[in-house]
């Protein structure tokens, strides 16, 4: 496997926590040399510092019934996806839109034992559909959208929007946005919490997040979290979704959508709470 498959990071402009400047490359290979507990990374001013794995707040019960220790199902990256090089959990920045709160377990798929020190990163577009770092792109600009290749036999088709084909090549940023993108990484217990907003939609896919897990600096996941219908519908009457019109693409008619997908979500004050378990193949044995 090439070190572009193993999820090797090479950027340092990251801050995490406000701690010195801190590379998700570096925070990869701290957490891939760490059993458990806090992290020690060197910083850009030579200083040694902890980093704490994030805690989900009230995530006790979050997690019953969402998902076993079946294998999560492994999708295309997509077009959009590079290294953000953001350590962090708020990822909305200056995206408006309904606040969701995304907490994720991520667990072994064979022991069903929680994975701390994994690093998870998620990304998706915004209210009106738009990626950062490829909003040219993905508005329908710059050429339009990359096609899709050809799917192999006993595969989905991923379409030919963002997230659905376009292959698992990393993308080169056409922007310097960096808006709904993040990593965190995960607690004792296998659980990493964002928040964001509820993601846009686009033309030829359902709404959805996509999600990468890195275990001992290698990729072990990449799938796609959903939404229920009739609270994609609830939220989509809300403004700014409601100036974005025309959707084409639902939850029955989407080329990856699995039922084993969909995040159980609550509300909570002024947004959602969302959760899931995420079963990895941490040790890439294929079970």
């Amino acid at each position: 496997m090439s070190d572009h498959h193993e999820g090797q990071r090479v950027s340092r402009r990251s801050m995490f926590a406000g701690v010195g400047s801190i590379g998700l490359g570096t925070l990869l290979a701290a957490c891939g040399s760490q059993a458990g507990g806090s992290t020690t990374v060197t910083t850009s001013t030579g200083e040694s510092q902890a980093l704490t794995p994030q805690t989900a707040t009230d995530a006790s019960d979050l997690f019953s019934g969402v998902n076993t220790c079946t294998l999560t199902p492994d999708t295309t990256q997509g077009p959009y996806y590079f290294d953000a090089d953001k350590v962090r959990s708020d990822i909305r920045e200056d995206r408006q839109g309904v606040r969701l709160r995304l907490a994720l377990k991520v667990q072994d798929s064979e022991t069903c034992a929680a994975l701390p020190n994994a690093v998870v990163e998620i990304w998706h577009c915004d209210a009106a559909g738009l990626y950062s770092g490829a909003e040219s792109q993905s508005s329908g600009g710059g050429g339009g959208m990359p096609p899709g290749p050809p799917p192999e036999d006993g595969e989905k088709p991923g379409g030919g929007g963002p997230g659905g084909g376009g292959g698992d090549q990393d993308l080169v940023p056409t922007d310097d946005k960096r808006y709904l993108r993040g990593a965190q990484v995960s607690n004792a217990d296998g659980v990493v919490e964002f928040t964001t907003i509820w993601p846009g939609w686009y033309t030829g896919r359902t709404v959805h997040v996509h999600v990468m897990v890195h275990v001992s600096n290698e990729r072990v996941l990449t799938s796609q979290l959903m939404f229920d219908e009739q609270l994609n519908s609830a939220v989509f009457a809300r403004a700014p979704y409601s100036e974005h019109t025309g959707r084409d693409t639902f939850n029955d008619g989407d080329n990856i959508f699995e039922d084993s997908m969909l995040l159980k979500v609550v509300p909570e004050d002024d947004g959602y709470l969302a959760s899931i378990v995420l079963s990895a193949d941490s040790d890439q044995d294929g079970a």
